[in-house]
């Protein structure tokens, strides 16, 4: 049976301030499992399963969701990440082919709320948690594995549609339904297209990375060195 709904009668945050709403079209967990690449297993957790079980947001995890190369994914800059199903559509008429939720591997599956115009320090309420955005999704060889579509990895970095990954603020519970509010930062807007675009081409926006203090280390490190070698 499905639970009701976490977010009726949880906190409100910023009652006054929302930019955006949308709601978690679904909630997909994964275990770390094996795929085939070259004729050897590799691990991974990038295959998701829809849930409507409320989740525990605790640490660095949603529920159970487990990723297996920790030092590529996951941990607290990228403990939840998040992708949009309009995007899924889109995908879905340009490649001529089905789409669903979690197929690229994501946590949270939002309705209404374009993700990858999503700015770093924007903070969403889900239920009872607080999330805050903190960097885009570089694609790797695993979202090949796992999709089968061909050039998937390029044709994802030339979308630039690549979602968000959240931090963890406050702990709590969300579920299947819930509302998506979104306050946004106060600070410089930088998208998680803009960052994407950044990377993969035009580095004109590195110095605006460098200064953001809601940005993952790891990705402002590499804007300064992208800013040292334009020099």
């Amino acid at each position: 049976m499905t639970e009701p709904a976490s977010d009726a009668g949880t906190h409100d945050p910023f009652p006054q301030s929302i930019s955006a709403e949308g709601r978690l079209m679904s909630v997909n967990i994964g275990t770390i499992q094996e795929l085939p690449r070259r004729g050897e297993p590799v691990a991974t957790g990038i295959i998701k399963t829809p849930t409507d079980q409320v989740q525990q947001v605790r640490g660095v995890n949603i529920g159970d969701d487990r990723q297996a190369d920790l030092a590529a994914h996951g941990g607290v800059d990228k403990a939840i990440y998040a992708y949009a199903i309009e995007d899924y559509r889109w995908w879905a008429e340009t490649l001529g082919r089905e789409t669903h939720p979690g197929l690229f591997g994501e946590n949270l599956t939002t309705e209404g709320i374009d993700v990858s115009e999503a700015r770093v320090g924007d903070r969403w309420s889900i239920g009872s948690t607080l999330l805050e955005v903190s960097e885009p999704r570089l694609p790797c060889f695993k979202l090949s594995l796992r999709t089968q579509i061909p050039r998937i990895v390029k044709r994802f970095a030339e979308a630039a549609r690549p979602g968000c990954y959240l931090r963890i603020i406050d702990e709590g519970e969300l579920v299947v339904g819930d509302a998506v509010r979104v306050r946004p930062t106060a600070g410089v807007a930088v998208s998680m297209r803009d960052i994407s675009r950044t990377y993969f081409g035009d580095k004109s926006r590195a110095a605006q990375m460098v200064a953001l203090p809601a940005l993952s280390e790891a990705w402002r490190e590499w804007a300064r060195a992208a800013l040292a070698k334009g020099q």
